[in-house]
């Protein structure tokens, strides 16, 4: 399977977890496990950021629009994702 097919795999299975028109989906890391059959990948995409601090010096510093979120997912031989997983990168 081709890095690109991961991806696009990836967007159709995550793309309703954003509100954003454009999420900027990226394959971040992919790595085949030969032994269970899947591909292991980590995809980043864009947030609203709606942890927003209400407070007016807010304006003095930086804060985002956009959060970043990452996610592990494993992808089987059928182009099924068989596994969504909070990303630790310490794995």
């Amino acid at each position: 399977m081709k890095l690109k097919e991961l991806l696009d795999i990836a967007k159709e299975n995550l793309k309703d977890l954003s509100t954003l028109e454009n999420p900027d989906f990226r394959l971040e890391q992919a790595e085949l496990k030969k032994d269970k059959n899947i591909w292991e990948i980590v995809v980043s995409y864009l947030v609203e950021n709606t942890n927003k601090r209400s407070n007016p010096f807010t304006a003095l510093t930086s804060e985002f629009q956009f959060l970043r979120m990452y996610k592990k997912i494993a992808i089987n031989e059928r182009n099924e994702v068989v596994g969504f997983y909070i990303f630790n990168d310490k794995e």
